[in-house]
C-alpha cells in the first residue's frame, strides 16, 4: 500500500485549518505558504473535500476555509477517501482476479486483504481533533489573529528634504540657459 502526496497533503492542509479556525475563515494561500503545498494542489484537493462535506468556503473579503464538522467528527480516512486516496493493497485493486482473466485470486489476496481492512480501521480510528492536539502538545505556534481590517498605526513620516535642483527637463534647460 502506498500512501501518495494527494492523501498526505490533504491531512496535513486539514491539520493546519484546524489548528486556525478558531480565528475565521482559513485562506489556502495561508496554508499553501505554511505547509509548502501549492496552492493550485490546495485548491483541488479542498474542492474534493467540501464536495464530500468535510469543509466549508466563505466567500469575499475575510474569507476562506473552515471545518464542516468539528474537528473530533472526522478522521484520517475521511480526509484521505474524500480525494480519491484509495486505501488497498491489494493488487488486483479488490476485483479478486489478481492472476488476471480467469485465474481469480493470487495465493495472498487474503493477506493484503486484511490489510487493507486493517488500514482503514486504524485510519477512521485517528480523529483530526486528536492530531491537532499532538501538533498542540509539540508546541506548534498558532497566529489565532483573524485577518480583518489592519489597524493604522501613527507612524511619523520623514520631513521632505529640499533640494535645489531642476523638477524637469525643461526646467534644467532653463538652468543651463542662464549659465
Amino acid at each position: 500500500m502506498r500512501l501518495t502526496t494527494k492523501g498526505r497533503f490533504a491531512v496535513t492542509a486539514m491539520i493546519d485549518l484546524a489548528l486556525r479556525q478558531n480565528a475565521g475563515p482559513v485562506t489556502l494561500a495561508a496554508i499553501s505558504q505554511r505547509q509548502q503545498i501549492s496552492l493550485s494542489y490546495l485548491e483541488q484537493l479542498f474542492g474534493k473535500l467540501r464536495r464530500h462535506q468535510l469543509v466549508e468556503s466563505t466567500r469575499g473579503p475575510g474569507g476562506g476555509y473552515s471545518l464542516a464538522r468539528k474537528a473530533s467528527d472526522i478522521t484520517v480516512a475521511d480526509v484521505i477517501l474524500s480525494v480519491d486516496e484509495p486505501i488497498d493493497a491489494t493488487q488486483c485493486g479488490g476485483k479478486e482476479n489478481c492472476q488476471g482473466g480467469e485465474a481469480g485470486r493470487c495465493m495472498t489476496h487474503e493477506l493484503w486483504a486484511s490489510l487493507n481492512s486493517r488500514m482503514v480501521e486504524f485510519l477512521d480510528s485517528v480523529s483530526l481533533q486528536k492530531l491537532v492536539d499532538d501538533q498542540i502538545s509539540k508546541g506548534v505556534s498558532i497566529n489565532d489573529k483573524p485577518a480583518g481590517k489592519r489597524s493604522m498605526t501613527a507612524v511619523p513620516l520623514p520631513k521632505p528634504m529640499k533640494v535645489n535642483a531642476p523638477n524637469s527637463v525643461f526646467a534644467l534647460g532653463a538652468s543651463l540657459n542662464k549659465s
